[in-house]
């Protein structure tokens, strides 16, 4: 039996401002019938009061009222949708690219990209920014809407120039799966049905894909389990547990676990999720678990399985700078990473992505927006897995100390087509 969080796909959509993305999802939520009737109603006023005449689907997923009166995504839309075969959150991300950060956001936990792409126009800068991020993020599934195909009199030759385009950077980024679709997001062709202006395409629709694309990827690892302990519960009579949410491998009662950083190796006695006590727990679970050793565990520990995590004060990451200011050498930020937040120093930079040729350049800081590697010394033992064996407890975010503001996003160690 399939674990319950596999029945749910995490999805984002990327690609560059105006391509389409929100129109893309208001059309796949209305036309598979996942809005109440004042919904609608709020989505046809706020398109009256733009003078867009017809229901302007993008404000489907564009909430805030300054999205609405600007036309553009600035926050991540989180909707939420049910088909008879599967459950859905769609992260709608924003296409500008001052709000990278928020598109970061929306692909940290996503299974997969839905990339909207403009027919006419190929694949823009901001896409290829937005599907390098995706890459280091782990996202190893491509679905491309090739959009406003009826912009260009649904021209096969047009849509298969972005095909190429788009499988050319997959590959180069390590994607292990793209499916390319040709849409009409404004009239809905190919999103949920098929299109008669297409008979030259026999592949999947939007949903059809979604449907069929594989799930729970992002709490899943090669091998070892890994629970970050984010709370200690003393239990009545006596007893601790502890409590975090699992990623990586399963655990079962009776497995032999290291606490870490303090190597102490115990056995599961217990385990107990929401749902009552039981003997395994999977990925993307949260639970308490209580240990054969008495030990002084706390927030901020781990406890994990063979083959056991990295301890270390000192790594190095690649780093999605979104601060305002450059980020230098020397320069001192606090880290956070699964529970634990400790003071950091930029040790080294090693070098900024071009995102045109996916080579590393030299250079002295790293400006808004910008990928680029860097080496960092942590005050405190952090324990890490490399970011593509595990996304949980192989990815941070730093923190500017005096504003308390995200200022970037990090994987530990170098993705895989750097």
């Amino acid at each position: 039996m399939k674990p319950a969080h596999k029945d749910l796909l995490r999805l984002a959509t990327v690609g560059s401002v105006d391509d389409g993305k929100s129109t893309l999802i208001g059309r796949l939520l209305v036309d598979t019938r996942q809005l109440f009737d004042d919904q609608l109603d709020a989505v046809a006023a706020a398109s009256e009061k733009r003078g867009v005449g017809d229901l302007d689907l993008s404000f489907v997923t564009d909430g805030l009222r300054a999205e609405r009166e600007q036309g553009i995504t600035i926050d991540v839309a989180y909707r939420y949708a049910t088909t008879p075969s599967r459950k859905f959150i769609i992260a709608d991300c924003p296409g500008h690219e001052q709000y990278t950060r928020n598109m970061a956001t929306g692909a940290s936990t996503a299974d997969l990209a839905l990339v909207v792409l403009d027919v006419a126009h190929g694949l823009k800068e901001q896409s290829r920014r937005h599907l390098c991020i995706a890459a280091l993020l782990g996202v190893r599934t491509i679905v491309a809407a090739v959009n406003k195909m009826d912009e260009v009199n649904w021209s096969e030759s047009a849509y298969l120039g972005v095909v190429n385009e788009i499988e050319i950077l997959a590959k180069e980024l390590g994607f292990e799966s793209v499916t390319s679709i040709p849409v009409s997001a404004l009239l809905g062709d190919n999103v949920v049905e098929h299109s008669e202006n297409t008979p030259w395409y026999t592949g999947p629709t939007v949903l059809h894909a979604l449907e069929t694309s594989e799930a729970g990827s992002w709490t899943t690892t090669h091998e070892g389990a890994r629970l970050p302990i984010q709370w200690v519960l003393r239990q009545l009579g006596g007893g601790r547990t502890y409590a975090g949410m699992l990623n990586g491998s399963s655990l079962h009662v009776g497995d032999r676990i290291r606490l870490l950083p303090a190597n102490i190796e115990t056995t599961i006695t217990a385990i107990n999720s929401g749902s009552g006590p039981t003997d395994t727990a999977t990925a993307g679970l949260s639970i308490d678990i209580a240990l054969k050793a008495d030990t002084d565990a706390g927030r901020g520990d781990m406890l994990a399985t063979l083959p056991l995590p990295t301890i270390t004060k000192d790594f190095e990451a690649t780093i999605c700078w979104f601060g305002d200011a450059p980020l230098h050498v020397g320069q001192r930020l606090r880290l956070k990473h699964t529970t634990k937040v400790t003071p950091v120093r930029v040790s080294a930079i090693g070098g900024v992505v071009d995102i045109a040729t996916l080579s590393i350049n030299e250079t002295a800081f790293l400006s808004t927006n910008e990928i680029g590697i860097a080496t960092l010394h942590t005050a405190d033992s952090l324990v890490v897995d490399d970011y593509r064996d595990n996304r949980v407890t192989g990815s941070f975010v730093l923190i500017d100390e005096v504003t308390n503001a995200t200022v970037a996003a990090g994987m530990v160690g170098r993705a895989a087509f750097l």
